[in-house]
């Protein structure tokens, strides 16, 4: 059995802005997990999770195509993962299989209501990295990151990717989306395993150094919310030149965000948390929900806060200082019907090297 994980993620700043090429956000992995695994099998293959169905989804693969049956079925982004990976495979000469798929996810609740942590995302990595290790295929960071968003890309998604950088690189990451356009033209002219090799025009997916004395503390408000829905319904509504200057000043404020983090500087980081915040709320009020502005006006008290992603829901953080005690905090969300997440940072690099000790 191979078995591979991939982390959910929060944004921290930089929300719609990223979603423009060129413009930067920063947001973290955290320690929930999509677990995939792959058993090698003959003739047929299923796909399981219990998140979405107790009943396989059945495939064959027919004439070197792989043929879904015919029934409704929610596994859309595994199924893409699987398509661009034996593409990919098929390029590099490895013959291809058949196998059973299972999945576990722990970025939903107990009842199935999910919490914003990035499960399309999560999925498609964690797909992602346990075919790359069937196929025998090297995982580089940058290769897992692309393939993942040119599966997404076949999906019609309008995010940005940041989802699909952090659950790669995990930790604090800084990310600055691509050029759609030059990438759609490019898939055109070059094969799979060209267009993984060439730079992508103002991609950017760095790893940032944590603040040494502040938390990350995560508020749930148990109100589901839909990217996809929240960002046309912006973008839409927004007038142009309105959009553009929000552009500029989200830039400002991510870019001195980032010094915050080199200066090791928690006090400027917070400002920046702050500011971000009001941006948000001038483009449009209807990100932070009056549940999210309960969770962040109580954790104003104890640190700096704010919707994480799209808002219109899901979760929001507050970043706490090491020192501050958070369990007043968490008794007042928990009043107010604000469940807190039992979520920290996840690093794969800091958690290999513990490993290793």
């Amino acid at each position: 059995m191979i078995t591979a994980k991939a982390p959910g993620k929060l944004y921290i700043a930089g929300e719609y802005a990223v979603v423009t090429p060129g413009y930067p956000a920063v947001l973290v992995a955290v320690n929930r997990f999509i677990t995939v695994s792959i058993e090698p099998t003959v003739n047929e293959g299923t796909i399981v999770s219990k998140q979405y169905s107790h009943i396989p989804l059945k495939w064959q693969r027919i004439n070197g195509m792989l043929v879904v049956e015919k029934r409704d079925n929610p596994f859309h982004y595994i199924l893409e993962a699987i398509k661009i990976v034996e593409e990919y495979a098929k390029e590099l000469n490895r013959p291809l299989q058949v196998f059973n798929v299972f999945v576990e996810s722990e970025l939903d609740s107990e009842q199935g209501a999910k919490y914003g942590l990035g499960s399309s995302a999560a999925v498609t990595i964690a797909t992602i990295r346990a075919l790359m290790q069937l196929y025998e295929i090297d995982q580089e960071d940058y290769t897992v990151y692309k393939l993942a968003v040119l599966a997404h890309l076949k999906l019609g998604s309008n995010g940005s990717f940041g989802d699909l950088a952090a659950s790669v690189m995990t930790g604090w990451c800084l990310y600055q989306s691509f050029d759609r356009l030059w990438v759609y033209n490019q898939s055109k002219k070059v094969s799979l395993s060209q267009l993984i090799q060439l730079k992508w025009p103002s991609l950017l997916i760095k790893k940032l150094t944590p603040l040494s004395d502040y938390n990350l503390v995560v508020g749930w408000t148990q109100k589901p919310a839909s990217t996809f829905d929240l960002v046309n319904k912006v973008k839409k509504k927004t007038d142009e030149k309105v959009f553009w200057k929000f552009l500029r000043d989200s830039k400002d404020c991510v870019d001195t965000l980032v010094v915050g983090f080199q200066m090791n500087d928690g006090h400027l980081v917070s400002e920046m948390i702050q500011k971000n915040r009001q941006l948000l709320k001038d483009l449009d009020p209807m990100i932070e929900t009056p549940a999210l502005s309960t969770l962040i006006e109580i954790a104003s008290d104890f640190g700096v806060a704010k919707t994480s992603g799209a808002g219109g829901g899901d979760c929001g953080i507050a970043l706490v200082h090491k020192q501050m005690d958070d369990s007043e905090l968490i008794d007042l969300w928990n009043n107010h019907g604000i469940e807190k997440l039992e979520i920290e940072v996840y690093d794969k690099t800091y958690q290999e090297r513990k490993t290793k000790q």
